[in-house]
């Protein structure tokens, strides 16, 4: 069943499903599976959810019938969404700002990152 309550409000507040992935510590192809209801999102992730929209949780919230268990030994896939113990380490008392923080460093390091390729792409052969 699909969040459409969710996704409406991500939606209302500008954000992309990739900045909603980054801060509950997904990626972005298993957010989109929670948010169209193909993944069972978990309590805690509607905790984050709401805290990151800035919303109460009754805002967003709609009942789990997920249709597919998500593979946690996965790398990528490493939500907790299937129940399974993880020996991963829980960042969930990490506060809002500091997550967002973060993200806004990495999106820095990733545009410098660009610029450095195209630098580099624009170099004459003979100096690589």
């Amino acid at each position: 069943m699909q969040k459409e309550k969710l996704r409406l409000i991500r939606k209302q507040k500008g954000y992309t499903q990739q900045q909603v992935a980054d801060f509950i510590a997904t990626d972005v192809s298993n957010y989109s599976r929670k948010e169209s209801g193909d993944v069972r999102i978990v309590k805690d992730e509607w905790d984050k959810l709401a805290r990151f929209l800035d919303v109460p949780i009754e805002d967003i919230y709609e009942e789990e019938e997920a249709t597919v268990v998500v593979n946690n030994d996965h790398p990528v896939f490493n939500d907790r969404s299937a129940g399974v113990i993880s020996n991963q380490n829980n960042y969930d008392n990490i506060p809002g700002d500091i997550i967002k923080n973060l993200q806004n460093y990495i999106a820095l390091l990733k545009e410098e990152n660009e610029k450095l390729k195209k630098e580099l792409k624009d170099l004459p052969r003979g100096r690589k």
